[in-house]
């Protein structure tokens, strides 16, 4: 199957670049696409300094709807935001004031990786921080995903009036350049192995994050339902046969046998003496066979088995495991509860995935509205981004009955929760004005 390779350069112009990220472009460049992505072919698709965070979310939205391996290369500074001091990768026209508006935010790439296959994403990342970013760093880690591998570092502020260069990438460019790709992990050591002289090595922070062993998926088994719900077969949701075969090189270990516990010695009953017989005539019980082994299935993470199905085209089915996992949710933990609320983002983007926008604006709508009833204030990362991502769905919808009844609600919510993008409530009074006209 053909891999997907994303090539992302980006530093702010101006007195506050700190890196030439896009320096290594060219370095990367020249390696044979099937090279960078480690199969027999690839896709190549870069982005050298770009100016708006919305073009490297499309970009990388298309990337991680690719089937096959996707490894991302990522080049460039980390700056907080003044708002949430969270870290965004610093654009072209970003400053430490506008960053929160200009960057794009680290998180993106957790929100956008997250329904690929465990195993199938490699992120290799070359950073550099500002002062205050570095001292945010060294308390917290950068957080890409659970899914994903990450290999790379990050580089603490140069000397003033200095501006660095990608040395960690340009040495996995270098080296990937013999037309030999080692697996990343070696590869990581050996880039690391060559900056050592001359780049910081020891202060850096040196990121190594293996993601899950790519495995076959075995059948999917949704978590046990509690006494009170009636059970609800797996077989009944997804047939097995529907879900293996979609499997992306995803291999989890093979169901194993296991045998009920039984003692490693069986005590014998006491023995029972026959009367009138001699005394060293004794019965004792014997023992049956052991009980036979019952095959047991592995339960496996639902989220491989719902991507399996969304890359076979079983987007119904992909949505009846998500929608099993989250009413299992809502039952343990209540509907307005972090487990619950995932399921609930899950399908929405599982309804853009099947090409559902009315579903998915919808849903996105209903997490927004039910993270704000939880407690959480209009610029909380989950009430941004929900809120976003349904103002996205709804711009795609196409009939205007559903357009209109949908924008007045997201007019409503986006009151509240403004967002990063300047103009995103005039945006909509704007499209519901048109739509009033043509409809």
């Amino acid at each position: 199957m053909p891999g997907t390779v994303l090539l992302l350069a980006a530093s702010p112009v101006g007195k506050g670049c700190l890196v030439d990220a896009a320096s290594v472009l060219p370095v990367l460049a020249a390696v044979p696409p099937p090279v960078l992505s480690g199969t027999d072919t690839a896709n190549v698709v870069e982005l050298a300094d770009p100016l708006e965070p919305q073009a490297v979310l499309t970009r990388l939205r298309a990337a991680a709807a690719a089937p096959g391996p996707l490894t991302v290369f990522v080049a460039g500074q980390l700056q907080l935001d003044r708002r949430q001091h969270l870290p965004h990768l610093a654009l072209a026209r970003s400053t430490p004031a506008s960053v929160r508006y200009t960057g794009f935010p680290w998180h993106w790439f957790r929100e956008e990786l997250r329904l690929r296959a465990p195993g199938s994403t490699s992120l290799v990342v070359d950073l550099h921080a500002d002062a205050e970013t570095w001292e945010w760093l060294l308390a917290n880690p950068l957080d890409s995903g659970r899914t994903s591998a990450v290999y790379g570092r990050i580089a603490p502020p140069p000397n003033r009036r200095t501006v660095a260069g990608p040395a960690y990438m340009k040495a996995v460019a270098t080296l990937l350049r013999s037309g030999h790709r080692p697996p990343l992990d070696q590869l990581h050591q050996q880039a690391l192995a060559r900056i050592s002289p001359e780049a910081g090595v020891g202060t850096d922070i040196v990121l190594t994050a293996q993601g899950p062993a790519q495995a076959s998926v075995p059948p999917y088994v949704p978590n046990p339902v509690p006494a009170t719900a009636p059970a609800v077969p797996a077989a009944s949701v997804v047939p097995a046969a529907s879900v293996v075969p979609a499997a992306p090189a995803v291999p989890a270990a093979a169901p194993v046998l296991a045998a009920q516990a039984v003692p490693a010695s069986v005590p014998s009953p006491e023995p029972a003496r026959l009367t009138g017989t001699p005394p060293t005539l004794v019965l004792t019980s014997v023992p049956g066979p052991p009980p036979r082994p019952t095959r047991r299935p592995v339960p496996v993470d639902p989220h491989a088995a719902i991507t399996a199905a969304v890359q076979s085209g079983q987007h119904d089915d992909a949505d009846a495991l998500a929608a099993l996992e989250e009413h299992g949710a809502m039952r343990a933990h209540g509907p307005a509860s972090p487990e619950a609320l995932h399921w609930s983002e899950v399908r929405a983007d599982l309804a853009m995935l099947a090409g559902d926008p009315v579903r998915s604006c919808r849903t996105w709508l209903t997490v927004a509205s039910a993270r704000l009833g939880a407690g959480q204030t209009p610029d909380t990362p989950a009430v941004e981004a929900a809120v976003d991502r349904a103002h996205h769905q709804w711009g795609q919808i196409r009939d205007t009955v559903l357009a209109r009844e949908l924008g007045s609600a997201l007019a409503e919510l986006r009151g509240r929760v403004p967002g990063r993008r300047r103009g995103a409530l005039e945006n909509i009074h704007r499209r519901l004005r048109e739509l009033q006209v043509s409809g």
